[in-house]
């Protein structure tokens, strides 16, 4: 090939990019490109403009307090507190170190339920009944009141009486919680659902067990619930069980199960529907 040959062809490989007799970039003239970047900018303007109106229409369906689409559980959960690590609790009562992180979590966890504080932020309600608070049509009835759960209910376990929560004396108390379900009502005909806790293995007695309050009951007066923004101040109730004699250097499995005429058992599958299972081990040194 002659170097005439390579100048031409040189010269054709850089015409694309610019070509200088019809003034064309990379084949197109200054009003091609503009009819296409114009085209391409109503597109994309016309889509974020879809979004944005779908998004808007979206919103006007949702209601800031309570969800447009609930996927309930039939049977909610249970959780303790303390959760210790990987729900086990072990300690040694003449070993402060062992327990005192349980005791300063429960005095955390508790603050809320102080009578004082109760006192001021909620109501003294009629119980064995629902606190039903319906809405008007015109006016919103928020925020929602709620229901008195004062800390001296649990008793021996409401750390007033006793500071480390029985766990300095071997008769470490536990505290258990039905998970909140928005409008759930966990019971009917007066009867409020209730805790029983027993050893997961039959040839384990877990010894006396005291519950607090005495009927190991989340009383009606406490549903349904409305929603943390509908319900600023909701306490949520719970039940103290206390493990009286519980036998020393010896892994326990406990599981405490809600019963109630409305909640349906839950899955052997699912270890929290309707129940909590966690070890507890109590050791002399």
């Amino acid at each position: 090939m002659s170097g005439k040959d390579e100048q031409q062809k040189d010269a054709g490989g850089w015409d694309y990019i610019w070509n200088p007799r019809t003034n064309e970039f990379l084949g197109r003239t200054a009003k091609s490109w503009g009819l296409i970047l114009s085209f391409y900018l109503v597109f994309y303007l016309f889509l974020a403009g879809m979004f944005v109106f779908t998004m808007y229409v979206m919103l006007l369906t949702l209601d800031d307090f309570t969800p447009t689409n609930q996927d309930r559980l039939v049977t909610p959960g249970l959780m303790i507190r303390p959760r210790g690590e990987l729900l086990e609790l072990r300690f040694s009562p003449e070993n402060t170190e062992t327990w005192d992180a349980h005791a300063q979590s429960l005095d955390t966890f508790l603050e809320p339920y102080d009578d004082i504080y109760q006192a001021q932020t909620n109501d003294d309600c009629v119980p064995d009944q629902f606190f039903i608070q319906e809405d008007s049509v015109e006016v919103r009835n928020h925020p929602k009141r709620s229901c008195q759960f004062n800390r001296t209910v649990l008793e021996e376990c409401s750390g007033l009486q006793d500071r480390s929560y029985g766990y300095q004396s071997g008769q470490p108390c536990v505290l258990i919680k039905l998970n909140r379900v928005i409008g759930m009502l966990p019971g009917k005909e007066g009867l409020s659902p209730y805790v029983t806790c027993a050893s997961k293995k039959e040839d384990v007695n877990l010894g006396q067990l005291a519950y607090f309050p005495s009927n190991a009951a989340f009383n009606l007066m406490y549903y349904p619930y409305y929603g943390k923004r509908a319900q600023v101040n909701y306490t949520q109730p719970l039940v103290a069980v206390k493990f009286m004699n519980l036998t020393m250097n010896q892994d326990v499995a406990v599981e405490c199960v809600v019963v109630s005429n409305t909640i349906a058992p839950g899955a052997e599958r699912d270890k929290f529907a309707g129940r909590v299972s966690f070890k507890l081990r109590v050791s002399d040194q």
